[in-house]
């Protein structure tokens, strides 16, 4: 199963950009706006099991718009 097929992103709350699903080197997921680096929280898992469910939850949090974003010179 393909999770950045499956899951549906929707535009960035701040910008409007493409969110982008991100796997941090096999212990996180995360979801990142292209265009102005607007991110989720970091959805830890430490089994193959939970794997998916990280994802789905990166996904659900990107979709509600709970994501952090840094303005220039901070």
């Amino acid at each position: 199963m393909n999770l950045h097929e499956e899951l549906l992103l929707e535009d960035c709350p701040y910008c409007g950009g493409a969110g982008l699903l991100e796997e941090e080197q096999g212990w996180c997921w995360y979801v990142m706006c292209m265009d102005c680096g607007a991110h989720t929280a970091q959805m830890e898992f430490k089994t193959p099991a939970e794997r998916e469910d990280a994802a789905r939850m990166a996904a659900r949090l990107w979709n509600h718009g709970k994501i952090l974003r840094g303005d220039i010179g901070e």
